[in-house]
């Protein structure tokens, strides 16, 4: 299976059961059986998200640190194309987290984007690909 980077969205989803698409993400996690890339911007996001509930917090950052995800660093290059992005999108707004998850994927040559963000990365014409697959929008 190909590698898919994941979103915020889909992360907190899974873990909180109150989240409006908890069943959705928990059926993606439990489809996907590939490489989960997750950005360090999209990992600070998430335990920001979770901060009023520690025990949700832990549980994310136990799983990253027991390999559920690839972290991906940003590296030469990214952080340009994450701002080009958001100039770009400015209007939209498209914000510094979404445009490094299409840089990243860009660079990395990943068409896979696990979401329930489908406004923003149905928007946005990546570089490498006519289109992002939004994997969770297949759930």
């Amino acid at each position: 299976m190909n590698p898919v980077i994941v979103d915020t969205g889909v992360i907190v989803g899974f873990l909180d059961e109150k989240d409006a698409a908890h069943q959705q993400c928990v059926q993606f996690f439990a489809a996907y059986s590939g490489i989960l890339i997750l950005p360090e911007t999209v990992y600070a996001e998430v335990c920001s998200m979770l901060r009023n509930d520690s025990d949700l917090e832990i549980d994310f950052v136990k799983s990253v640190a027991a390999g559920s995800f690839r972290i991906e660093s940003f590296q030469s290059g990214d952080t340009q194309r994450i701002a080009e992005l958001v100039t770009q999108y400015q209007d939209f707004p498209l914000g510094g987290v979404d445009a490094s998850i299409i840089a990243i994927s860009e660079r990395l040559k990943i068409a896979n984007i696990a979401t329930i963000d489908y406004r923003h990365f149905r928007a946005v014409r990546p570089k490498h690909v006519k289109a992002f697959r939004l994997l969770s929008a297949d759930c």
